[in-house]
């Protein structure tokens, strides 16, 4: 059976055109962590990414050891996305610059049958393979994003402003306002590996909740 690769498959969402474009985004499976800190600079941020690797990669991985839940099929673990916020505001990507005060909704995509019994058999799992990490910091979540604009932004991460003010003028320009709320927020879509890849090639989706006037 051929692997389900993620980001070819669902191009509308991971392959948007640098240009800003209006999407419709259904619910999907996510395991989460969430916190606060800079992530450039906090541990709390690089052990939520342990955490959520290492219980997607279990699951992905199941097949080995023969544990793998009814439904599976081969799959590209999908990228790493984020939700960013701030305490007292709704963040828009560029009103908040000290980065300390961000807090995130990191997150991955699972396939839709990982279910609650399949992701606790998970976090079991990955305490025994890595105690030092606490895999109960996590959540197994439906998410259901909405209507939104979203661009591809080339680039570091921090000149991604160029790319917000592209989306702010084209959902205004469309007849849209944006429509951040507590469960609506800035996301972020990981699609380049920053270890791996030079500051002005990075490939991020940015995405913004929207509504019509």
């Amino acid at each position: 059976m051929e692997k389900l690769d993620y980001k070819k498959e669902y191009k509308d969402l991971y392959q948007p055109k640098k240009t800003p474009s209006v999407i419709d985004v259904p619910e999907m499976t996510f395991i989460t962590v969430e916190g606060k800190g800079n992530p450039n600079t906090c541990t709390e941020y690089k052990n939520a990414l342990e955490i959520l690797y290492g219980l997607s990669f279990t699951i992905k991985m199941s097949k080995m050891n023969g544990t793998q839940p009814e439904g599976y099929f081969e799959y590209t673990v999908p990228p790493l996305e984020g939700l960013w916020f701030c305490d007292g505001i709704f963040f828009d990507g560029m009103n908040v610059t000290d980065k300390d005060k961000f807090k995130w909704i990191s997150m991955i995509r699972q396939p839709d049958f990982v279910t609650e019994k399949v992701f606790e058999q998970a976090r079991t799992a990955l305490s025994k393979k890595k105690p030092q990490l606490d895999p109960n910091k996590a959540k197994l979540i439906k998410y259901t994003e909405g209507l939104c604009v979203q661009i591809m932004h080339i680039g570091s991460y921090d000149s991604e402003g160029e790319s917000i003010l592209k989306l702010k003028a084209f959902a205004e320009e469309k007849g849209y306002r944006e429509d951040f709320s507590h469960s609506r927020l800035h996301h972020e879509l990981y699609l380049s590996d920053p270890r791996r890849c030079a500051k002005e090639k990075l490939k991020t989706v940015i995405r913004h909740p929207i509504a019509k006037k």
